[in-house]
């Protein structure tokens, strides 16, 4: 008697049946990062070609929407033997170190004083986001009425007898640098120190406990415990504010305009005042293109420190 045995699927040795053709993981995120990739080709990466194309190239009013002469890089040595570029770079450094050591220390002292889950802390906290929300112009009309000669940190400094004349915050060179460089930390801050807040919020309240029982002081635990737990975070942010601080215009352009005289012109401002007043944009671009080539440094530190952080985090 012979058996006639029916094909058997998935038998041992035998290739599987073809199915639908699946994606591999690559292909997949590449498909998922094509609408970001061109949005950002669009949006940023044409405009910067193209303001690279325009610091070479002698762009003014009358040729703007003609054909660039090539300039090579008359526009760079013109901003530097003028001494407006030179002079900038100087301006942006000082702006840079005030709005980041006052960020920085500021928002982290702000965020041990508020490391508790109060109620108080979380309002208070809120309150300050929402100073930091605040647009810019909004930000800056304020504090330009608060530091006028009769404003209020003015009225109260007279009346209380402090000082004899209004301090000029805004009208005198040295002042007035540090003054918009103070306003533009202050914004910052309540970023800083919500940020530093959720990092502190990730200690175990054992190790305190631990620390308390060995007799640490308040000031020993925050060197030796909330410090050092939050170095990844505070990386992080240093690079975040310096690029903040670098990339500063709102404030000076609605508080001082650059002034008085040139006492505030960063980096920005004056690619600003150059391409938009002056109409000269091939110098303004030039300028310009000094400033995002600082921005860009920042930038690549701060993505190398996050894959840093994701590897040993």
């Amino acid at each position: 008697m012979t058996t006639t045995l029916a094909p058997t699927a998935g038998r041992a040795g035998s290739p599987p049946a073809p199915g639908p053709r699946r994606r591999r993981p690559r292909q997949t995120r590449l498909l998922f990062m094509l609408p970001a990739a061109v949005f950002l080709g669009v949006l940023s990466v044409y405009p910067l070609v193209t303001l690279v194309r325009m610091a070479f190239s002698k762009v003014t009013a009358a040729t703007l929407n003609a054909d660039w002469a090539f300039s090579g890089l008359d526009n760079f040595t013109a901003g530097l033997e003028s001494g407006d570029t030179g002079a900038a770079v100087s301006r942006t450094l000082v702006f840079v170190v005030v709005v980041t050591v006052l960020g920085m220390g500021l928002g982290l002292g702000g965020a041990i004083a508020l490391r508790t889950r109060g109620w108080w802390s979380g309002a208070l906290l809120a309150l300050m986001v929402f100073v930091w929300a605040l647009p810019p112009v909004v930000n800056g009309s304020v504090w330009k009425f608060l530091l006028a000669d009769t404003g209020l940190l003015n009225t109260v400094l007279l009346g209380t007898g402090l000082r004899d004349t209004p301090v000029p915050f805004l009208y005198d060179q040295h002042w007035a640098l540090a003054s918009v460089a103070f306003v533009n930390a202050f914004a910052v801050i309540p970023f800083n120190a919500l940020v530093y807040r959720a990092a502190l919020l990730t200690i175990e309240p054992e190790v305190f406990e631990a620390a308390q029982l060995d007799g640490a002081s308040k000031a020993q635990q925050v060197r030796h415990i909330m410090v050092p737990s939050v170095r990844g975070t505070t990386l992080v942010l240093l690079i975040l504010t310096l690029v903040y601080g670098f990339r500063s215009f709102d404030f000076i352009y609605v508080m001082t305009y650059g002034g008085p005289g040139t006492a505030t012109n960063t980096l920005p401002f004056l690619g600003y005042l150059q391409a938009f007043v002056r109409y000269d944009y091939g110098l303004g671009a030039a300028t310009s293109v000094i400033a995002v080539a600082g921005v860009l440094v920042l930038a690549a530190l701060y993505a190398r420190s996050i894959r840093n952080e994701e590897k040993h985090g």
